[in-house]
């Protein structure tokens, strides 16, 4: 790797600037030089040869875009002269070949789970709360208040005392300016030292939307009650929803008919009062609780781990340091038996050709397209489009057409063959690289993931993204040692290593796998679990990218 600049692909007609390059100055890549025509910001690309309008780009071996003016020899290239373009899809008879990854040092490690009586192991043991529709969300935060912290998962304890010491200088008269924000807070012991949290799944659904809405958000919760990670469930109904108690167990039964989970369900309309709603609600919870803490960490084997992959906040530098070297973990889990998901179906847009061919069959290739091409039109019918994925900080650190930004999204769920695809609220079954529909918004594709069964989740940024789920421990890695240095209080691991030569993807990897295994046996906490970023949106079908 050249100190500079990158060809990711021998196909490729363009290079990526590793560092700021400035109009004049020279580079060379592979005995050629080039004289750049424009400054060239650090993760952006230019042109390895003049390029006529309508002339293909490509970068990571595939079609990303089209000129749409005329493009000098070491020009920048960017939303004034390029216009997303991705190469047509089919499925085709490929006898797909994979170099599998040496997992020798890995053939013997365990990590220490939660065992649950249908065979699957938990990295996590949370106790959840669930309201079958939104009008039950206050009583949700009324709930929150009074346990979390007293239990001892709560983390704001140092903004609840800034705030008195803000109020107390307003009473006194004092200069705001003399209160000194302190950071930290006093570890506090768990009541339920077995018990990793309370999680709380408010959301705006349940009724008022399409039937069609509400019977996916049954499933979805269905999904999360039934999740490995999950050792305990409350739910709170209203009683008139749309989303009734009975569909939302029957979606639950359907998943899993020995359901055995401690499982309570409180119904306002049949409670003599809030007040005793919610105090029935807590006293039960205590009592499923205490009966979730006698389970205990016990040994199991990687091939129980099933890891979601994600990016947000992506930048320039995504597809080459971070995604890729999750992708190695991804390989490396499936080549030991494990699970990995890879989701953001309009993130795979122009790689939809490389999916298909690592079918394991033609039946999974076929579903693979026809969920492709149905949200894709459902897009288009509302006027909009996957080229319209990339957001304005996405375009700001070069991912300039969504088939650049997909190209290098797809290179986080490695190289193994896809061994199933499923559509959204579908539990992963099949060992290997499952792709999973959702939509690339961060939270409803990590929503989607924790629902397909993912029990950690690898979740790679160039620019910063504050993401995490309620029940699936989520990892932040960073593309780069600016951004690590800048946000260490959400970064978990910085792959900026990379971009310097100072790993190869292989051992940036190992390290990644590594680091999963310490935090599936509770031996570290990653940032977004300490800060409580329990976040969770459900996917209403509608356009959303």
């Amino acid at each position: 790797m050249s100190a500079a600049i990158l060809q990711i692909h021998p196909d490729d007609n363009l290079l990526v600037a590793l560092q700021d390059l400035s109009a004049g100055q020279v580079v060379q890549w592979k005995g050629e030089d080039y004289e750049l025509a424009d400054n060239i910001p650090a993760k952006h690309k230019f042109s390895m040869q003049p390029l006529a309008v309508g002339a293909p780009v490509f970068l990571y071996g595939v079609t990303v875009g089209k000129a749409t003016k005329p493009i000098p020899k070491a020009a920048l290239i960017s939303t004034e002269n390029i216009k997303h373009a991705a190469d047509a899809f089919d499925y085709r008879a490929v006898d797909y070949h994979w170099d599998k990854p040496d997992v020798s040092a890995f053939v013997n490690r365990t990590f220490n789970g939660y065992h649950r009586s249908d065979g699957r192991v938990g990295t996590a043991n949370y106790w959840l709360f669930i309201p079958t529709v939104f009008c039950e969300n206050r009583n949700l935060d009324v709930i929150k208040e009074a346990l979390v912290n007293e239990l001892g998962y709560g983390v704001t304890d140092q903004y609840k005392r800034y705030t008195e010491q803000l109020a107390d200088a307003i009473r006194k008269g004092d200069d705001l300016s003399t209160v000194q924000f302190h950071p930290g807070t006093p570890v506090q012991q768990r009541v339920f030292a077995n018990v990793d949290g309370i999680k709380f799944l408010n959301h705006d659904g349940g009724c008022g939307g399409t039937r069609q809405d509400s019977e996916t958000l049954g499933r979805l919760l269905a999904a999360y009650a039934n999740h490995p990670n999950v050792g305990g469930i409350t739910v709170l109904s209203l009683g008139c929803q749309h989303l009734q108690t009975n569909d939302f167990l029957q979606s639950l039964k359907a998943l899993n008919p020995a359901f055995d989970k401690p499982l309570f369900v409180f119904e306002q309309q049949q409670a003599e009062s809030e007040a005793q709603l919610v105090s029935m609600a807590i006293r039960q919870t205590f009592e499923g609780l205490k009966e979730i803490n006698q389970q205990q960490r016990q040994p199991a084997p990687l091939s129980k781990l099933t890891i979601g992959v994600k990016c947000g906040g992506s930048d320039g530098f995504s597809g080459i340091s971070a995604n890729p070297a999750v992708g190695h973990t991804a390989d490396m889990l499936v080549a030991l038996g494990g699970t990995v998901l890879l989701a953001e179906f309009p993130e795979l847009c122009g790689a939809e050709q490389e999916m298909i061919d690592r079918a394991v069959d033609e039946p999974t290739a076929r579903k693979f397209i026809r969920l492709m091409n149905d949200y894709n039109q459902l897009a288009h019918q509302a006027g909009s489009g996957f080229h319209m994925n990339p957001s304005p900080g996405n375009i700001r650190d070069g991912l300039i057409t969504d088939a650049i930004k997909s190209a290098g999204a797809a290179r986080k769920g490695g190289m193994s063959p896809v061994t199933d695809v499923l559509d959204y609220t579908e539990p992963a079954t099949k060992p290997g690289l499952n792709l999973v529909c959702t939509p690339g918004n961060d939270v409803e594709a990590t929503t989607g993931k924790a629902a397909a069964g993912a029990t950690l989740i690898l979740f790679t940024t160039g620019l910063g993204t504050p993401t995490g789920n309620p029940i699936c421990p989520t990892i932040k890695l960073a593309t780069n040692t600016k951004l690590a240095k800048r946000m260490p209080d959400i970064i978990d691991i910085d792959t900026g290593a990379v971009i310097r030569g100072e790993k190869t993807i292989a051992e940036m990897g190992a390290d990644i796998l590594a680091f999963c295994i310490k935090v599936a046996s509770g031996e570290i906490v990653p940032k977004a679990v300490q800060l409580n970023q329990d976040d969770f949106i459900p996917w209403k079908r509608g356009v959303s990218l």
